[in-house]
């Protein structure tokens, strides 16, 4: 079953008492055994993908490497990285949310919300047998077993306390991807600009050194409209937080769309309802934009109009 962690369960101290020297300072014949031994066996394709289908032959997620996603207030992010979330469990790997914005059980909550392919609480579904829920929760519980971890902290942390906790993460618990939610309450001060940089250079090397896949959401600034599309210089804060991440996702919500059905006015229910525009990929061919549709019941972006939400605990693909 998914595991909380607390500070109690990770030791701050001996992590930052570590110097440089103790983590870096190798014998050169440790890479020279690792250079002999890849010409027996050369090293495997170790990324994984987006869970949908349109994605998944034109980004990848890989070790050593951090990813922003960025987005505007209510634009459902953390909605987006849990359901990725789900999609990395699904490919075997390691998860830890470390959200400063959301209690655990409220994220988890969401979670089963999405791996349910439907809300178990909502009025559509009152004559849902208890059964059927107890059912659902046990699923999630199998599902998530040794493969979900979540630190509980909320407000604002330091950046000392994320490097400790990346690290317990990585050499402790065999964690493969580390969400970080959000940026603002690891920097707050939108104009820190230096402490922003340091920051994102630490978990650049963190994700490096560690071997592991870092996520970082992060906000976007107020634009002229809701419906304006952003780019990644729309990120708040300083301009070296795109230019020092590896990939860079920006999800962005047709409120274009949503105004005019709010309206009453005709509207093409084929146009997308949100839109993930990969910014940058620094090791892939190309920058994809993907087309979603939101699946209310769920809580999922689903990437086919009238879609099902994904099965996640189904064998095979998504």
């Amino acid at each position: 079953m998914a595991m909380y962690l607390s500070d109690d369960d990770i030791d701050f101290d001996a992590y930052l008492a570590m110097t440089d020297h103790e983590a870096k300072v190798k014998e050169a014949r440790v890479w020279v055994d690792e250079l002999e031994e890849e010409l027996v066996n050369p090293p495997v394709d170790r990324s994984v993908l987006l869970p949908w289908s349109t994605t998944m032959d034109s980004f990848a997620f890989r070790p050593g490497e951090v990813t922003v996603w960025a987005g505007s207030n209510g634009s459902g992010k953390s909605l987006m990285t849990g359901q990725v979330a789900l999609g990395l469990m699904k490919q075997g790997q390691r998860i830890c949310i470390a959200s400063f914005e959301m209690k655990p059980k409220i994220t988890l909550k969401r979670m089963i919300r999405q791996f349910a392919g439907k809300s178990l609480e909502s009025n559509n579904y009152v004559q849902t047998p208890d059964s059927q829920k107890r059912d659902a929760y046990g699923r999630f519980k199998i599902f998530v077993d040794k493969k979900l971890y979540l630190y509980d902290q909320q407000g604002t942390v330091n950046a000392q306390m994320i490097e400790a906790v990346c690290h317990h993460c990585a050499t402790k618990l065999g964690v493969q991807h580390v969400f970080v939610d959000s940026l603002m309450k690891c920097v707050p001060g939108e104009d820190s600009y230096n402490e922003q940089k340091n920051f994102v250079d630490k978990l650049t090397a963190i994700a490096r050194d560690q071997d592991i896949h870092i996520h970082l959401v992060h906000h976007i600034r107020k634009l002229a409209s809701e419906e304006v599309r952003p780019s990644k210089s729309d990120l708040r804060g300083s301009s070296s937080i795109t230019d020092q991440v590896d990939n860079v996702l920006i999800l962005w919500r047709n409120k274009k769309k949503q105004h005019s059905m709010e309206r009453g006015e005709d509207v093409d229910p084929m146009t997308p309802d949100a839109y993930l525009m990969c910014e940058k990929q620094r090791n892939g061919e190309r920058e994809p934009w993907f087309e979603f549709y939101f699946h209310g019941d769920s809580q999922q972006f689903i990437d086919k109009f009238n879609g099902l939400p994904l099965a996640f605990d189904q064998k095979g693909d998504f």
